[in-house]
């Protein structure tokens, strides 16, 4: 059936409602990326997790695209040669070895990692692979030195539970992670190395949420599922998720890198948007008769036109000996406003691949003659038009700089605006902080992957899988679903389920410790002694346990055992003699006599809180040698008197 794109407008993010994205036929999946805890990294023996901007020496090197086994170029690989990178790498010689470099042969896979990925899969139902396979996926954007990424699959299939139904699984992958980012000007990125090679899982669902809310929940769970075994990383930059979106007549969009699950929703909203409104710009086109076949478009060096220009960025730059060029849109007029995402237009697409393949990303990298600014006069268009041969309904877009980037950006306008006329070019996008997503690369294509020689296939063998199964047969996701059936809030069970106190936090019900209490001596109480700079884990078990028998058997109360655990931590070892003697009647007396004293001697402006003030005098200095409540009824029954 064909679709009229003019007939819906979006509403903004907060109106739209799930009828509204099933009328465009947004569709999305996620591939989420977890770094798995291990001692080592996935390939070298490298220490995993020491993250420092610390760095020994420098390499560089230029990227160059290599053929794939049926003699292909991937489309990526041939567009990030085009930007003629210089790539930095800045080295720690204590989280980096020559296998990063390619200069040594890989090491066999990590055991620990292997494993790990393994019973993460079993959390899905997922079928684990009798045998696994490297294989070799090229990176030419500079993240990884090598140029490709080792990665290899684990288990196919899986699914999870959401709102009454089933999100089915692709597949889980094991890989190697890539450099961090520190800039990217010009001709020039610059990485540093401590967390490449790092493990790190990938976990990918079909394209099956269908709002931007069910994208975020279900990232929640999947990434909640994989760290109940314990085994991942948390912390800024441990997990990152790809969102894939598309719409009725578009195609599969790759937001790269979101760190943020809070901001898929927005996100995603903003893609369908792009995607919705790129389809109507088409099919604004063709109603204007522009199509793939009949697009026009051409460049000519302007920049003697140019040359006492009043903008002033263009000025500088042909002072500086930089070229000023005009590309004519044929038939264009207008459309460089045409709205794709929240307050962005089409003219950030064509800055977008400027800005990237070009390297000329000092923005504003372009000027356009729909744009309503002066930032061009109008007498300077209507010279340039004249200069081109452009008419009233051609779109001019102006671009600065040295010869060669110069050229480049034209001949990516060019392509840009052609793409307009066929529909979404396939592509990977970057987050922004402001909710849209800019152009990144384009979207990769089957040609980037190779079977990897160096290393041999890795058999799961039928024992390796029981002692895995067994270890993970009881998830915490289980155990945090059921918490929060017994009255936790879901912060509360995740925070309990993942706690190494678990099996004590059961010990302590089967002991008729009320479970409320349980979760603060466990989760709560530590937190504050350790701001005391004292370590609750040093306790041992059976000594903790005892300390609870006091409680059960009320020789102290809730105050004593805290301020027992707290003094055995000071001590160093819980011993007999911190145990706090039960206070008897005659000494009670007397602490109370002692309290009334303190408090006469006190200036009270509200008398009504007597009785509260000196119960604070009494407690402090029985320090939980006796139930609140007897000395309660004891000084009442004094002051009474």
């Amino acid at each position: 059936m064909e679709i009229n794109y003019l007939d819906f407008d979006f509403k903004p993010f907060g109106e739209m409602t799930p009828e509204d994205y099933a009328k465009i036929g947004f569709k999305s999946g996620l591939e989420v990326h977890q770094q798995l805890l291990t001692k080592t990294k996935l390939f070298c023996r490298c220490p995993a997790g020491h993250f420092s901007d610390e760095y020994n020496t420098e390499i560089l090197r230029h990227m160059r695209p290599t053929l794939s086994e049926l003699g292909e170029y991937d489309g990526t690989a041939l567009m990030e040669f085009k930007t003629k990178k210089e790539i930095i790498y800045r080295i720690n010689y204590n989280t980096v070895c020559t296998y990063e470099m390619d200069d040594t042969p890989p090491f066999m896979m990590s055991d620990e990692a292997l494993d790990a990925a393994i019973e993460a899969s079993m959390l899905y139902g997922a079928s684990i692979v009798d045998e696994v396979h490297i294989a070799r996926k090229q990176y030419l954007d500079g993240s990884i030195p090598t140029g490709f990424q080792r990665t290899a699959i684990v288990s196919i299939g899986g699914t999870i539970e959401y709102n009454g139904r089933k999100i089915n699984l692709i597949q889980m992958s094991i890989e190697e992670d890539s450099c961090r980012e520190v800039s990217d000007v010009g001709h020039r990125r610059v990485y540093i190395t401590d967390r490449l090679g790092m493990p790190l899982i990938e976990t990918v669902t079909y394209p099956e949420m269908k709002t931007p809310q069910e994208v975020a929940d279900v990232n929640q769970i999947l990434s909640r599922i994989v760290k109940s075994t314990g085994k991942v990383r948390t912390g800024v930059g441990a997990a990152r998720q790809d969102v894939n979106v598309s719409v009725t007549g578009g195609t599969r969009i790759e937001i790269k890198g979101v760190s943020s699950i809070k901001s898929i929703p927005l996100l995603t909203y903003n893609e369908a948007m792009r995607q919705w409104y790129l389809l109507k710009l088409r099919q604004e086109l063709w109603n204007r008769g522009i199509t793939e076949e009949t697009f026009s478009a051409k460049y000519e060096d302007v920049t003697k036109f140019m040359r006492k220009t009043r903008y002033t960025i263009i000025n500088n730059a042909i002072s500086n000996g930089l070229r000023a060029k005009c590309v004519v849109l044929r038939g264009f007029k207008g459309l460089l406003r045409w709205q794709t995402q929240t307050d962005t237009y089409f003219s950030r697409e064509i800055s977008d691949r400027v800005k990237v393949i070009a390297c000329l990303n000092t923005l504003p990298n372009i000027v356009h003659s729909d744009a309503m600014s002066e930032q061009i006069t109008s007498t300077e268009w209507t010279m340039l038009r004249k200069a081109t041969n452009a008419t009233e309904n051609d779109t001019l877009v102006l671009v600065w700089g040295d010869e060669q980037d110069s050229t480049t950006a034209c001949k990516e306008i060019i392509i840009r605006a052609k793409e307009a006329t066929i529909g979404i070019p396939p592509e990977t996008r970057q987050s922004q902080s402001d909710g849209t997503n800019g152009f990144e690369r384009i979207l990769p294509g089957p040609e980037r992957m190779y079977p990897d020689t160096d290393l041999p296939p890795i058999r799961i063998t039928q024992e390796r899988f029981d002692r895995i199964k067994a270890i993970s047969k009881r998830s915490s996701w289980d155990i945090m679903q059921n918490l929060m059936k017994e009255g936790f809030a879901e912060n509360q069970a995740e925070e309990l389920a993942l706690s190494k106190y678990y099996t004590l936090y059961e010990k302590l019900l089967s002991q008729s410790i009320d479970k409320n209490y349980a979760y603060y001596l466990l989760i709560q109480l530590p937190k504050s002694l350790s701001k005391k700079n004292l370590d609750f884990s040093k306790i041992a078990e059976e000594d903790f346990l005892l300390m609870i028998s006091l409680f059960i058997n009320k020789k102290i109360n809730k105050s004593g055992l805290e301020e027992l655990i707290k003094e055995s931590l000071v001590n160093g070892k819980f011993t007999p003699e911190l145990i706090p003697t039960q206070c008897d009647g005659r000494e009670l007396d007397e602490i109370i006599n002692e309290a009334i004293l303190e408090f006469n001697n006190l200036i009270v402006k509200n008398l009504d809180s007597k009785v509260n003030v000196i119960m604070g005098i009494i407690m402090k200095k029985l320090q939980g040698r006796i139930e609140g409540k007897y000395v309660r009824e004891a000084l009442l029954a004094k002051l009474n008197n």
